[in-house]
């Protein structure tokens, strides 16, 4: 009997070490996932724009940019169409801007013009960088499928050492093993942080950015996150959203509306 305990003990013993195994391992798996709503902290002094400087001029805003839209609202003459219209967009500094404006104004195809992502220039529109820019449009497609979290970082930062691009990468919670997955492999929130991290980290360090209704697809953990690493950011920044409550958070300077008729306006905070 003493014997027969003995091993009853011993196997308790066991079942009870592989139940402590087995928890430990379930809580790592929990701290895990809870890292995915973690904070991205990150320092981007290279990013700096001074208050003085000149980063953005886009003229010829005067309506006739977008040749098919029509040339004044309904209900709307010529001359009021004009009044208070912007002939040109100048952006200084560490400004941050917002753009609105109803849908199928324009604002995708002017921030894709002053990407130079369209063929070509509409006569009398004009565009002057003085800087490096990103641009992070609606679609999160920029990335390259096939290829890893860090082969992607490394297409855009190539003198950017292995160490540095999986250090920049752990600040967006991406670490370990989790950099190495291919990017067609990622959830959507993991592929948001993949694209935030390409576009911020990128080198030469992009001094404006241009943000395409980013909120539009994003669960709240991943608007937040967006919300941190712009909060790091210290360029200049062009953003066209119907998201008020994002654009306060991220400390929008001026606001500016676009209209259906291509003409620009400043606008009152909304």
């Amino acid at each position: 009997r003493k014997r027969a305990a003995q091993e009853t003990a011993g196997r308790s013993r066991e079942i009870g070490l592989e139940r402590v195994a087995a928890a430990e391992e379930r809580l790592t798996e929990a701290e895990e996932a809870v890292r995915d709503d973690d904070t991205i902290r990150i320092a981007l002094p290279g990013t700096a724009v001074p208050a003085g400087r000149t980063v953005l001029t886009v003229r010829g805003l005067d309506g006739a940019w977008l040749p098919w839209r029509p040339a004044v609202e309904v209900g709307e003459s010529s001359e009021e169409a004009a009044l208070g219209a912007l002939d040109e967009l100048v952006v200084r500094g560490p400004e941050r801007v917002a753009l609105s404006g109803p849908n199928g104004a324009g604002k995708t195809t002017l921030l894709r013009h002053i990407t130079g992502e369209l063929d070509g220039l509409p006569d009398g529109l004009t565009v002057r960088l003085n800087g490096a820019i990103g641009y992070l449009p609606q679609r999160l497609d920029v990335l390259d499928e096939s290829a890893s979290v860090v082969e992607n970082m490394r297409a855009v930062a190539p003198a950017a050492s292995v160490n540095e691009v999986r250090a920049g990468l752990a600040r967006f919670l991406f670490r370990g093993t989790r950099a190495d997955q291919p990017a067609g492999t990622l959830s959507g929130g993991e592929r948001f942080r993949a694209v935030l991290a390409a576009l911020l980290l990128a080198q030469p360090p992009p001094q404006l950015l241009l943000l395409d209704e980013p909120t539009n697809n994003l669960d709240m953990a991943s608007a937040r996150q967006l919300s941190e690493a712009l909060s790091c950011y210290q360029g200049a920044l062009l953003v066209a959203s119907h998201d008020v409550p994002f654009l306060r958070s991220i400390g929008i300077s001026r606001w500016l509306r676009l209209s259906r008729d291509g003409r620009l306006r400043e606008s009152d905070p909304l």
